[in-house]
């Protein structure tokens, strides 16, 4: 098993203001960076090697710790196929986003061993568990067929999903945090399930098996930590006064 971590983010003035810095992995984490979560857990769990996507700046603070820098393009669906292909030998990617600052080892431990046998796999936390976990959070709950999640920003990749993937790169990747946005890219049918209420989870699981060609599902009852990721500064801010609190 291999892993790869996306850093090539950057952030919107205000945000960058914030932080000290417009490149999101390196905002403040209490006195670590918002990296750091994502490389301990992936060392933790027993990654052969480690990869991780990133500009020079990142590749800096990040090059003593992991085995593998790969420049980052200004391309977002550039840097997830850069990261899709780090390791063409791989049987198994744990993929990651920089930008989970409650990411921990026994979590993702538990999320990968979950995984198999499918071929690709999403975190996908209850609802009433993220916010119990995250009192007073910026809202990250998606409503689908009556049941509710927070969308996570952690997968496990097969070797044979690779190849697939790479055909829908960019617009899977950031629909995940839209179950919507995901029935949309699958196909009409599932938007007309949406648009009628009847979507389900199960359905979007299926049609993505049938799209990709390979065994695709979520997890659902992730731990919380692996779908806590930050895409503001509010998001940020909870979460860096979280982590200056606890220590």
């Amino acid at each position: 098993m291999y892993a790869v971590i996306t850093a090539g983010g950057t952030v919107r003035p205000e945000f960058a203001r914030a932080i000290g810095t417009d490149i999101k992995a390196l905002a403040p984490l209490g006195d670590r960076r918002l990296i750091d979560p994502a490389i301990d857990a992936a060392r933790a769990v027993g990654a052969r090697a480690i990869a991780v996507i990133g500009s020079p700046a990142v590749a800096q603070y990040c090059a003593p710790r992991v085995e593998c820098m790969v420049s980052a393009a200004p391309s977002g669906t550039e840097n997830i196929l850069r990261a899709l292909r780090a390791f063409p030998d791989a049987e198994r990617l744990v993929f990651l986003t920089s930008d989970l600052p409650f990411i921990e080892a026994a979590a993702l431990a538990e999320f990968v061993a979950r995984s198999r046998p499918a071929a690709l796999t999403m975190a996908l936390a209850a609802a009433d568990a993220y916010t119990a976990e995250f009192p007073g959070a910026p809202p990250h709950v998606v409503t689908l067929g009556g049941e509710r999640f927070a969308n996570g920003s952690a997968f496990v990749i097969d070797r044979s999903a690779i190849a697939p993937l790479e055909r829908l790169a960019g617009r899977f990747f950031s629909a995940r945090k839209s179950l919507p946005r995901l029935a949309l890219l699958l196909g009409p049918a599932l938007c007309l399930r949406f648009a009628s209420g009847r979507l389900r989870l199960a359905d979007i699981e299926h049609r993505a098996s049938a799209v990709l060609g390979v065994a695709a599902c979520a997890i659902v009852d992730a731990a919380p930590g692996l779908c806590y990721d930050v895409d503001d500064v509010a998001d940020w801010a909870y979460a860096h006064s979280r982590q200056r609190a606890d220590g």
